[in-house]
């Protein structure tokens, strides 16, 4: 059994080494760029994270779909509960909604990620790049907003729809590493009746939640090449810095705007990817 183990071990960090080895300079720079652009996004936006690291974690650095959708919660959970510190500071988060929401989200990432580990690389990706386009579209549009003026003005949500809709969410995100914040935060904003700035910052808590929980459903069946993993998690904490300074000085809609049609083209992009290859392997059996 150990020695088993040993072999297992020493050919994954074969693997994780002929990958380095194959890594040209340019793709590394635009990981740490799109790396520098989840953190920015998270601290702004409260999301975003996943839509950027999944692409860039398995098109820039090579890694499989699945190891690179867990990669992505980790990477997701570490850099949002680290942004979460300067919205809380700023009075920007509901502990006890976002508690409420994220126990919930937590329940539906775990199941997520253990149905996910069952599911072919490429049918995980081609669901990301839908829920990709779907997350765009949505951004695009926009979403009405009803933000009450005065804090003790917050209606008090419907405990059941809320929890309802974190393990909705949490199960999407589980299973595809993605629909985090794009999902969270509209759901605190609509069902909640929290202010778009409030439900950031307070999706952060619920994205980190369900993140770690998502993670911990996918070590059932993926090991990480941890190196690549923690370098692209301290570049994306650098950038939630940026992102947390910068929230509430750059026109929301604008922003959302700009960054909807950012992720409908990287949807678009994945689907190209993977979607020709899939029916060229149907049409062979």
């Amino acid at each position: 059994m150990g020695f088993a183990g040993g072999q297992h071990s020493g050919a994954l960090r074969r693997v994780n080494a002929d990958r380095a080895a194959r890594m040209e300079p340019q793709l590394i720079l635009v990981a740490l760029v799109l790396a520098a652009l989840v953190g920015v996004s998270l601290g702004l936006l409260g999301g975003g994270g996943s839509i950027l690291t999944v692409p860039a974690l398995t098109y820039a650095l090579g890694m499989p779909p699945r190891e690179a959708i867990a990669a992505s919660l980790f990477v997701v959970g570490v850099t949002s509960a680290v942004g979460m510190i300067g919205h809380a500071r700023a009075g920007r988060v509901r502990w006890k909604m976002g508690v409420l929401f994220g126990i919930a989200g937590m329940a539906g990432a775990f199941a997520g990620g253990i149905l996910g580990g069952f599911i072919p690389g490429a049918v995980l990706m081609i669901l990301f790049a839908i829920m990709m386009i779907l997350t765009a579209i949505a951004m695009i549009r926009g979403r009405k907003s009803q933000d009450p003026t005065t804090p003790g003005l917050e209606p008090k949500p419907a405990v059941a729809r809320i929890a309802l809709d974190g393990f909705g969410v949490g199960a999407a995100t589980g299973l595809v590493g993605a629909g985090g914040g794009f999902l969270v935060v509209p759901a605190l904003n609509l069902l909640g009746g929290l202010p778009m700035a409030i439900a950031v910052g307070t999706s952060l808590l619920v994205i980190a939640m369900k993140s770690f929980a998502g993670f911990g459903g996918y070590l059932f069946s993926v090991q990480l090449d941890w190196p690549i993993v923690l370098a692209f998690t301290g570049t994306a904490i650098a950038g939630s810095f940026l992102g947390v300074a910068l929230a509430g000085r750059i026109p929301e809609r604008a922003l959302r705007q700009g960054f909807g049609i950012f992720v409908l083209l990287m949807g678009a992009f994945v689907l190209i990817q993977e979607v020709p290859p899939m029916l060229a392997s149907l049409s062979l059996t």
